[in-house]
């Protein structure tokens, strides 16, 4: 590390705290020929950043090095210039080698099941890494990079809840500590007697994540990821002796090279935590976000201590970027800047000379074109030959991660950088005080706590579709009819929706999949547990648990959901479905998952449920709104669930997937149009918008989705292409009912002005009659028939996503139409010009 960096801390320091928040830089325009109107698109920009769909930048340092489908750990040999890379995202797991010399892959081990845990032994001759819910771990031997002589420790017996995260060796490598982190233990391995695993268990709920043995004493420190804290194992003989408090969320650990200090990433924050490791005290909090009063959402993840102590690296995996500090005096860090690196990162490492460092980054440099999508014939080919289903054109292993190298920076370097890095951010220092041009008498505030004409939100979250495969056949926005499967006919009130209001025709949806979608909806953000676990629930046979919507508590991000702000701001609110558990019969109770829904939800709306048409939600529905004019008052935010168009397949006897989104789409006309013959609507702004896009087809990208915005002050006819995201969408409901964000990205997204104005029209809608029949029913001779009997519908994404878009598509189209591959924005591999870095 260059011994003068140290030195360019105070000058820095002044302007990481006021640098001015700069937007994205210039973004690439597309004129649409049918209104004239300039979109700003995601992709790659005339300066050589990225934008991304969720209005953050990309303008990665360093060299980039494809490895694979989320990459989550790196492990840098202790000796040989060789680094190992493991990749567990919704494809085939690996370990890759790659060769630190050249900065090419040397070798690729293919692993089953696999999460997060990665560790040489102490000279590197051996590597182990994690099982997964295989319940094992993998011992290779090492060599030249390549990995021989596999062989199998079981560190969960049968029956136990599986899948290990971290990894680590004793200093004297006689025992391999493995952290159980679905099964609240560490096992400790004798690696002389790997038969012999004993297993010491950590809190219930804490979910062990990374282990790490101290170098000068008998203790190893574990963080418990599912609480707020460190565990701390005396280990003559194995026993928990104290836990110590973080920050929520702690994932990886580094210690100081005199082993007095101990510093934790707290993904669930923007903070690290330095702990005194002779007491356990909090030394001082490290603030890793570009703006020291920023709201939750940096997600730092991991971390890395150069080789002389002094300075600390931490990948901030929202923010998009590493955060370098100068922890020299213990107790007084301060920031030296930041570096933009790829999207998500996970892991960071120094090598052993602190000369180069190494960023694994999830999801790489963005989605790209997907020319091969799923085709029958192809498939059956596939299967035939046995090589298993091609899952590379699906959304969720559709993000190829990197691995960056970079130099370690100079001052003058780290100045560009951090430039660059607020650049990248839409995020501002205080959003609040930022005043935005607006005509007179506009009814979005400028900041919460201002006042708008609009009282009532309702907000309505549907499933899984993409703008092209609803709006493509409307000429007046950017769509392509080709890839048009719900066209005006079946749903003919979303068509007249968007023309007697608002089209919207450049909005993205923050998920990927209904795991992340329901929380990036509720939330503006999705934790670092439900962005590293989402996949591996997925993926074919995976055997993890849906992570979100309330079904474990480790994935409620701390920032909390929108009906955790009401009650903060005294907003009265409800809830029609979202996050409540159904009865065991249409007629039972639901229940509510969350606990600031208790006593604000309807137990009598049917949440997720295929087999119950959202028709008899607009029941529901139409009940409760005659029940608040009776009453003379509504909540504030209505929160409401319309899940069908997620469809059901071609499984006989069941609603054939024209007849679910028909269903689907009579039911919100129903709706809109009861809602603006209510006394409530000339103070109401109605919200909806898909949870996530899934792997429909969208020739812009694949999150890309119909969104809509139905209000006495919507700009009646008109055609919006500003670029919006979910947390758009979340940010004005704030704006409106006097809500701080939830996290950065609400706070630093654009807000919906333009689809608003000044002066009411109060003019009512009047729903359309469905052009298709909302009762039809699949046969036997349906296309996909066979396959979608053996699908699981019970609960949202349980089944194949990638077939069953292929057997909706051929549903609608016909056997013999071939469909069209979903088309992504073309985004390219940024490499730095050695002369260029900024």
């Amino acid at each position: 590390m260059p011994r003068d960096l140290l030195s360019a801390a105070v000058v820095l320091g002044a302007f990481f705290l006021f640098a001015p928040a700069e937007h994205p830089v210039a973004a690439g325009e597309v004129t649409l020929p049918a209104t004239k109107v300039t979109a700003r698109l995601p992709g790659l920009q005339s300066s050589g950043a990225t934008l991304l769909p969720n209005q953050w930048s990309l303008r990665p340092v360093g060299k980039q090095i494809e490895v694979g489908d989320f990459p989550v750990n790196i492990a840098v040999h202790p000796r040989a210039p060789y680094a190992a890379v493991m990749h567990s995202g919704y494809g085939t797991h690996e370990v890759i080698i790659i060769g630190l010399e050249t900065n090419q892959i040397v070798s690729r081990t293919n692993l089953q099941f696999a999460f997060y845990g990665l560790a040489f032994d102490k000279d590197g001759t051996c590597l182990f890494a994690c099982g997964g819910e295989t319940g094992m771990v993998h011992q290779f031997r090492f060599a030249a990079g390549q990995l021989t002589d596999p062989r199998q420790i079981r560190v969960a017996a049968s029956g136990q809840r599986a899948c290990s995260a971290g990894l680590a060796c004793s200093p004297d490598d006689k025992i391999l500590f493995v952290a159980g982190c679905w099964g609240d233990a560490l096992v400790c391995v004798p690696l002389a007697q790997p038969e012999r695993p004993a297993r010491l268990a950590m809190p219930q709920g804490s979910f062990p994540y990374a282990v790490l043995p101290a170098r000068q004493s008998s203790r190893l420190f574990v963080s418990l990821w599912g609480k707020a804290g460190v565990a701390v194992v005396d280990l003559k003989p194995p026993r928990v002796t104290t836990v110590w408090s973080t920050a929520p969320h702690p994932t990886e650990l580094t210690l100081s090279p005199d082993d007095k200090a101990l510093y934790v990433a707290c993904s669930d924050s923007n903070q690290v935590s330095v702990l005194d490791t002779s007491s356990g005290q909090t030394l001082e909090v490290i603030n890793t976000a570009l703006y020291p009063q920023a709201p939750n959402g940096s997600t730092p993840d991991s971390l890395a201590l150069s080789p002389d102590g002094k300075t600390l690296l931490i990948a901030n995996a929202d923010n998009n970027n590493l955060a370098v500090v100068d922890v020299s005096r213990r107790g007084h860090s301060r920031s030296l800047g930041f570096i933009p690196v790829g999207w998500y990162p996970t892991s960071v490492r120094w090598d052993a000379a602190g000369k180069q460092i190494y960023v694994a980054n999830g999801k790489g440099l963005i989605s790209r074109a997907n020319p091969h999508g799923p085709s029958p014939i192809e498939d059956k080919k596939i299967e035939r030959e046995g090589k298993g289903q091609d899952h590379s054109q699906y959304i969720a292993g559709l993000l190829k991660g990197t691995v960056s190298v970079l130099p370690a920076p100079s001052p003058q370097d780290l100045v560009r950088y951090s430039k660059t890095a607020y650049q990248c951010s839409p995020l501002a220092a205080d959003p609040g005080a930022i005043p935005r041009p607006r005509a007179p008498g506009h009814p979005i505030p400028a900041r919460p706590g201002e006042a708008s004409p609009i009282k009532h939100c309702i907000y309505i979250i549907k499933e899984n579709r993409t703008y092209d495969q609803v709006f493509g056949d409307m000429r007046e926005g950017n769509g392509d009819a080709n890839l048009c499967i719900f066209p005006e006919r079946v749903t003919p009130n979303h068509h007249a929706l968007a023309r007697q209001f608002v089209l919207l025709d450049n909005f993205y949806v923050d998920g990927e999949v209904s795991a992340d979608g329901h929380e990036w909806s509720m939330a503006a953000y999705a934790t670092d547990f439900v962005e590293k676990t989402w996949p591996l629930s997925y993926r074919p046979h995976g055997k993890l648990p849906y992570p979100s919507e309330g079904s474990l508590a480790i994935a409620v991000p701390v920032g909390g959901y929108l009906w955790d702000r009401c009650k903060e701001t005294g907003v009265s609110y409800r809830s029609y479905g979202e996050f409540i558990e159904n009865g065991p019969t249409p007629d039972a109770p639901g229940t509510a998952r969350a606990k600031n829904l208790k006593g604000h939800f309807d137990p009598r709306y049917r949440s997720f449920d295929l087999d119950y048409p959202d028709a008899r939600r607009a029941d529901r529905f139409l009940q409760e709104l005659r029940r608040f004019e009776s009453a003379g008052q509504m909540p504030q935010l209505l929160i409401v669930r319309l899940p069908n168009d997620h469809t059901n397949g071609t499984a006989v006897g069941h609603p054939t997937p024209t007849a679910m989104v028909a269903d689907n789409d009579l039911a919100l006309g129903r709706m809109v149009e009861a809602i603006s013959h209510s006394k409530f609507w000339p103070e109401t702004a109605v919200f909806v918008l898909e949870d996530d896009a899934q792997n429909g087809s969208d020739h812009v990208d694949a999150h890309r989705s119909p969104a809509l915005v139905i209000s006495p002050f919507t700009k009646r006819h008109s055609i919006d292409s500003s670029m919006y995201s979910t947390s758009s969408m979340l940010r004005t409901m704030e704006l409106i009912l006097g809500l701080r964000p939830m996290s950065q990205y609400d706070a630093a997204a654009r807000p919906m002005d333009a689809v608003f104005q000044a002066k009411a029209d109060l003019a009512p809608f009047t729903h359309l009659p469905p052009g298709a029949d909302p009762h039809e029913r699949n046969t036997r001779l349906a296309w996909g028939a066979e396959k979608s009997a053996k699908m699981d519908f019970s609960k949202e994404d349980a089944a194949d996503d990638l077939a069953l878009n292929e057997i909706v598509w051929k549903s609608v189209r016909g056997g013999d139409s071939p469909m069209p591959p979903p088309v992504r924005a073309a985004f390219v591999l940024v490499r730095e010009k050695d002369d260029d870095r900024d």
